[in-house]
């Protein structure tokens, strides 16, 4: 096939390859309703999703609703997330953040972005994943994986999240940010991976300007 000419024609044929790979992707962050999600979601910052799913079992049953963490002691939350990583920072957002929801929201996580963004702890990213995977409303979550795999794959040179966000949002009809975010990430994690690439197996190798397989003069 041809091989597209602008970013929005290489993202729409990404999107494409991609829902073949990954046709039912999920969020690798363990929960069962949007407080869980945005909870671990927060403590995902600067941690991985295996690690944050090692403590939100012990987090959910000590904390279950928002009233439960809004009244919590810091230093038993700091105990319990302390191996995620900035544990003090995300344990102020953590109760903050529960503090907010009883107090403007009804103790109920809010579904506008806007809103979202209001509460400790929370960015674009964590709202738009918050939006995408709790509540499936449009939202592209743009996280390190995103950005590297957009450069990679010649669909923005922008670095800057909420830019690239917005690019992309352009470029995507709103019921398919979300899944789009979520294959990205797996394809980062799985295949495009940051130190090496595994282009042999990638989906997309025949059409990334990145490809590390070799070419005849005659493919180029």
């Amino acid at each position: 096939m041809a091989k597209p000419r602008t970013p929005k024609g290489r993202t729409i044929e990404v999107a494409r390859r991609l829902a073949e790979a990954y046709p039912d992707p999920a969020s690798e962050l363990d929960h069962t309703n949007a407080f869980e999600l945005l909870v671990a979601t927060i403590l995902s910052a600067q941690s991985t999703d295996a690690r944050v799913n090692i403590v939100t079992p012990v987090l959910f049953r000590r904390y279950p609703t928002a009233a439960a963490l809004a009244a919590a002691n810091p230093a038993d939350v700091e105990e319990i997330i302390r191996s995620t990583g900035f544990y003090q920072n995300k344990t102020k957002s953590l109760i903050g953040m529960a503090q907010a929801l009883i107090e403007r929201f009804g103790s109920e996580v809010p579904t506008g972005l806007d809103d979202l963004v209001t509460l400790p702890g929370v960015g674009r990213k964590t709202g738009n994943v918050v939006r995408s995977v709790a509540f499936d409303l449009p939202g592209l979550p743009v996280d390190t994986h995103v950005l590297r795999l957009s450069k990679r794959l010649g669909l923005s040179e922008l670095q800057d999240p909420v830019k690239l966000e917005l690019t992309l949002n352009s470029y995507l009809p709103p019921a398919a940010r979300g899944d789009f975010s979520l294959r990205m990430i797996l394809h980062g994690r799985r295949v495009c991976t940051a130190k090496r690439p595994n282009c042999f197996e990638c989906v997309l190798e025949d059409i990334c300007p990145s490809s590390r397989v070799p070419r005849r003069a005659s493919q180029k």
